[in-house]
């Protein structure tokens, strides 16, 4: 049985309010820290692979994102099982490991496909699997080890530490290409013993049993459907997620419209996931204050707000839109992955914490898909200024649908799990 109610359920006791109650479990850091070495080794291929690719063995863009989107649908589905298989036994380290493991393994498998467009394709899918499977057993391991109070501050740590290694991957990524005359095999090299690094920390300092253990019988994904606070989540994540466009195409729309150099634009991500970065815990924090229902709405806020002045640029130097937009793009992510993972743990039993988490995610990533593929259309139909405008329409209306959807604080009857 779930219940929904718009009080603080979740607001911190009188004896919590400092002291040791206060600090984010060691769990959490250690997780963080296996994100971010994990995330050096992703994000260094990551930032070569196009030009490995499309320049260094000649495929065309078209077969590259058909790769790449394929891979990635793929890898939704397969988030549900990982998320199942970590709920029976509380095997939450166990199958994030093997995800984290996956992903490394990837890195060896382009290092030995020699230019086999058929043995990269493989290299890429089991990087894609292990990501799908990790992040909801990782997520759920959060979730279990933090006092339901602090949710928003640690997700916010781990969701910087994550962001602080997306940073540090192209540079490093970058850096090893210059010292190494375009070497592309030594980026492959160095990015799969990082990720084993990645495995091993999580092998040394995660605990196999979170802090809060696993209590109820485990439920299948879908389970989490019976509870009528995490539908009402699911159903304003998925709507909300179906109105926002992809990072490439602001990012495309920013060098288009001020006529960035085309040398500079990989720098446009590195400067949202700055500001991610540093607003991360803070807006972590102010959730657990105010509530998780009203930092996720108003991260949706800061998106429009991104749509409104990539519409109407101000006057002046290509600086002042530049980086208006990739703060707002960066408050809008702080304000909503961790924090949505926060607002909906809760609504869910222990049993099944991170099937839920995975089929929430899932929901999310494929209308977020749908709604980036509609702005595709959309601009090839109508050109991009349209587009914009029917996009910036299509998340007031997702914002009032939302806001009419979220539950106040969700809480999960912990008496009676559902089977």
């Amino acid at each position: 049985m779930y219940l929904a109610t718009t009080g603080r359920r979740d607001a911190p006791p009188p004896s919590a309010a400092g002291g040791p109650g206060r600090r984010v479990p060691a769990t959490v850091l250690a997780l963080g820290t296996v994100s971010l070495v994990t995330d050096v080794s992703s994000e260094m291929v990551t930032a070569v692979l196009p030009l490995y690719l499309v320049v260094g063995l000649g495929l065309s863009p078209l077969q590259f994102g058909f790769l790449d989107g394929l891979f990635n649908g793929a890898a939704a589905v397969v988030r549900l099982l990982g998320g199942h298989a970590a709920d029976r036994g509380g095997r939450h380290k166990r199958v994030a490991g093997l995800g984290y493991a996956l992903s490394a393994c990837s890195r060896l498998g382009l290092l030995l496909a020699g230019g086999a467009t058929g043995q990269i394709a493989a290299a890429l899918a089991v990087d894609r699997v292990g990501k799908g499977i990790r992040t909801a057993p990782r997520d759920a391991l959060i979730t279990l080890s933090s006092p339901p109070h602090l949710l928003g501050r640690a997700f916010g740590v781990h969701r910087a530490m994550d962001t602080t290694g997306a940073l540090l991957g192209p540079l490093a990524a970058f850096a090893l290409l210059w010292a190494t005359a375009d070497a592309y095999d030594a980026v492959f090299v160095v990015s799969f013993c990082t990720g084993l690094l990645g495995v091993l920390l999580l092998v040394l300092y995660v605990p196999a049993t979170p802090a809060k253990p696993s209590t109820g019988r485990p439920i299948n994904p879908f389970g989490a459907l019976r509870g009528t606070a995490f539908r009402r989540i699911l159903c304003a994540a998925a709507l909300l997620g179906a109105a926002t466009v992809g990072d490439s195409f602001v990012y495309l729309l920013l060098q288009r419209g001020l006529d960035i150099p085309v040398g500079w634009f990989p720098l446009l991500p590195l400067g949202s996931a700055a500001a991610y970065l540093l607003l991360a815990i803070p807006a972590g924090r102010i959730a657990d204050r105010v509530g998780r229902r009203l930092p996720f709405l108003y991260g949706h806020v800061a998106l429009l707000g991104v749509y409104a002045l990539l519409l109407f640029p101000a006057g002046g130097p290509a600086l002042a839109l530049v980086a208006p937009v990739l703060i707002l793009l960066g408050v809008f992510y702080a304000a909503t992955d961790g924090v949505l993972m926060a607002l909906a743990a809760p609504a869910l039993p222990d049993g099944g914490r991170a099937g839920g988490l995975a089929l929430l995610q899932t929901a999310q990533a494929l209308t977020r898909l749908l709604g980036t593929a509609g702005f595709g259309a959309a601009w090839t139909l109508w050109g991009p200024g349209p587009a914009l405008r029917a996009a910036s329409a299509a998340l007031l209306v997702s914002l009032a649908g939302g806001w009419a959807l979220l539950p106040g604080t969700p809480t999960a009857d912990p008496e009676r799990p559902t089977a």
